[in-house]
């Protein structure tokens, strides 16, 4: 409100408006929650386009009327519904890698932040009428001003709510908690709040828990299918009391507020045992607190379901039947990785078999597999723990990550005699991987005799099938995307319109792979120092299907839409 009444003071410098002009607004823009602008038009003291004119020129960018042009339905929905509601902006235009934005608040840099992580794009920002804008996305997105979206919870509903049945598994209060915040932890409307909030967060199968202080807010965040959305702002006055509450029940010291800690909560709901792992970090405003989600039940172990096309399938399957070598999983963080090799040891974990895995940390217990939590601070390193499992007749070893030089010596040594090795890198493609390993320093030789496969993976949200709907989209941008001609013909694509069983068109993640078996002519370049590219060119000579045709071959089976292909795999 404070820039809004910065706004009015020049609206009357420019004798736009009388001062007492202003004061009709201020109270208007009070009462119904509006912008001084927005008041002012609504009270018929300024005109639609003498508002824009004013606010092109003070905020010094382009202004567009809502009204008298109409948008692309597909550029649109590259924002996703949420953050247009939430920060009242909508895409107007894309050009290359630019997209046009109308905003209420071009100044909004935490606005224009966020779109340019989401989509991927540059944002170029107008200004647009609010209530132009809102109207047109009730329009174009189907969403009226008084819609929550999927997944948003109002606070003042919270302690009305049932808490779904879930109780803490095992807790006890912390002896080093102070007196003050020990109590507040424990007052019922805290204690009910966080455990309907873990409880959402369950029921709507989001991965991690943000709980974030600010200076002059305090906000909550759940990541529901690989995107960050604010389900609610509490109280700031209440931000101490629910960051302790999650403290007590992680079992972390209450009265630590300079170190980061790390702790752990079981939780039943219904039948359901629940683990979350709880990292605690000091920032300047207050501790923020990240809970990670491991449900069990959403673990998905038959590999036929996780994102593999048949043949790709069929090398990945051969490559972890063979008696020994390395399969090696690449992709960032949150790429699906260690669900891949958990499905690859549910395949494996027979009675005959000895598996052992090293994890940072061991997110799923897999009954039938010795698992072991890395702890660095203690000496039990990767490298560590796999010296160790050499020692215990293992068959099958699955390292969480190979991060330096000794971890990969001592993983394809342990290829090399007899054993099944299976692990996680971070690197863009298949093929770099190869080359990630040549600089940390493993001889090609070794790599080409203990190397039996090597997959890159990223996750997709899925179009939500309950408002699958086809869309539009003209040949070059499918042309530009990689697919040939011969395939655009007749083709439908989808997308997801957004109801209130999905969020904003999307429901459920899927994986694409890109599937580089090590073909003798791939060893033979790996041998002569050919570079990732070289490498990439020959595997797809050879049958390899990259992450984006990968995407593409998704597409056209109408299981994901065009700004998914686009968001999460480069071309190649």
């Amino acid at each position: 409100m404070a820039r809004d009444e910065k706004l009015g003071e020049i609206l009357v410098k420019e004798n736009l408006i009388t001062p007492k002009q202003l004061q009709e607004a201020i109270k208007e823009a009070k009462e119904k929650n509006i912008r001084i602008g927005e008041a002012l038009t609504s009270l018929g003291i300024l005109k639609d386009t003498e508002l824009l004119q004013f606010l092109a020129k003070t905020y010094k960018v382009p202004s567009v009327n809502l009204e008298k042009i109409k948008l692309d339905p597909e550029v649109v929905r590259i924002i996703p519904v949420d953050v247009a509601r939430r920060h009242k902006l909508i895409a107007i235009r894309r050009t290359g890698p630019n997209l046009m934005v109308a905003m209420a608040d071009p100044t909004n840099l935490s606005a224009i932040d966020e779109i340019n992580f989401l989509t991927g794009y540059n944002t170029e920002p107008v200004v647009a009428l609010e209530h132009q804008i809102m109207k047109a996305i009730e329009e174009y997105y189907g969403v009226k001003e008084d819609q929550v979206p999927a997944g948003q919870i109002e606070f003042q509903e919270i302690f009305a709510m049932d808490e779904g049945g879930l109780e803490v598994i095992e807790e006890k209060e912390s002896e080093e908690s102070t007196e003050e915040l020990l109590r507040a932890a424990e007052d019922k409307p805290v204690v009910k709040f966080v455990n309907k909030l873990i409880h959402d967060a369950i029921r709507l199968k989001a991965s991690d828990i943000h709980v974030e202080p600010y200076e002059r807010e305090f906000r909550i965040r759940f990541r529901i299918d690989g995107i960050l959305q604010e389900v609610v702002k509490p109280p700031l006055k209440m931000k101490d009391a629910i960051i302790s509450r999650i403290k007590i029940m992680s079992k972390m010291q209450l009265d630590e507020k300079r170190r980061p800690q790390d702790g752990r909560i079981k939780m039943r709901v219904g039948n359901n045992d629940v683990d979350m792992r709880v990292s605690c970090l000091p920032t300047v405003f207050g501790e923020k607190i990240v809970i990670r989600i491991l449900d069990k039940s959403n673990l998905q172990l038959d590999m036929t379901k996780l994102g593999f096309e048949e043949d790709q399938l069929k090398h990945f399957k051969e490559a972890i039947s063979k008696p020994y070598g390395m399969v090696l999983i690449t992709g960032p963080t949150g790429s699906g990785k260690t669900t891949t090799l958990y499905s690859a040891l549910a395949e494996l974990n027979k009675v005959e078999v000895n598996i052992s895995t090293a994890e940072d940390p061991v997110e799923y217990n897999l009954p039938g597999i010795n698992q072991v939590h890395i702890r660095e601070e203690v000496g039990l390193s990767f490298a560590a723990a796999l010296r160790a499992f050499l020692r215990q007749d293992p068959d099958i070893i699955m390292v969480g990550e190979i991060r330096d030089y000794e971890t990969a010596e001592i993983a394809i040594k342990a290829a090399l005699t007899g054993h099944l090795v299976l692990s996680t890198l971070h690197t863009n493609d298949a093929p770099s991987t190869v080359t990630r390993l040549l600089n940390m320093g493993i001889e090609p030789f070794l790599l080409t005799a203990s190397l039996n496969l090597v997959g890159a993976q990223r996750l997709c949200r899925k179009i939500c099938p309950y408002c699958k709907e086809e869309e539009k989209v003209s040949p070059k941008v499918l042309l530009e995307l990689g697919m040939t001609p011969d395939e655009i013909e007749g083709l439908k694509v989808y997308r997801g319109r957004g109801c209130d069983k999905c969020n904003g068109g999307y429901k459920g993640r899927i994986a694409v792979y890109e599937i580089m078996p090590m073909y003798e002519e791939l060893k033979e370049m790996i041998l002569n120092n050919a570079s990732a590219g070289e490498l990439k060119r020959a595997a797809i000579a050879l049958g390899m299907k990259t992450l984006r045709r990968s995407a593409l071959n998704k597409l056209k089976e109408g299981i994901i839409d065009i700004r998914e292909v686009v968001r999460v795999t480069a071309a190649d």
